[in-house]
């Protein structure tokens, strides 16, 4: 006893629907594929490339209406702009924030800055710097 088979014969008819989708799906995954890498790398270039000025919490001292914080910021030669740098209070709460410029021609300034709190502080954030 024997089976018909059901397939069609090999090249006789062309290609399947189902090899034409699998095509197209793997050439419309490819394309977009493309498009995400480039726009990572294009948003990774602007965010890495162009930030003049970047800056770094060394340490901090948290006193009763005041913090102190050792920052040191590296930029550019004769690049300026600011830091802007936030306290909170040990519920979470933001008691303090204040932005400090830094300018002239040195590329690393290594500075102990005063931010000014409404109440005890317990952290000293960096939230980021900013070129003019």
């Amino acid at each position: 006893m024997s089976t018909a088979s059901t397939r069609l014969p090999e090249s006789r008819y062309g290609r399947s629907s189902d090899e034409r989708a699998d095509r197209t799906l793997k050439i419309v995954g490819a394309v977009l594929g493309a498009v995400v890498l480039a726009l990572v790398g294009y948003f990774a270039y602007h965010y890495v490339g162009q930030n003049k000025i970047s800056a770094e919490v060394i340490e901090f001292d948290a006193g009763k209406t005041s913090v102190k914080v050792h920052l040191e910021v590296r930029k550019d030669a004769g690049a300026s702009g600011y830091c802007t740098l936030r306290s909170q209070a040990e519920s979470g709460a933001e008691v303090g924030r204040a932005d400090f410029r830094f300018d002239g021609d040195a590329t690393r300034i290594d500075k102990v800055v005063t931010l000014r709190t409404t109440s005890q502080g317990t952290t000293a954030e960096l939230l980021g710097c900013h070129s003019d």
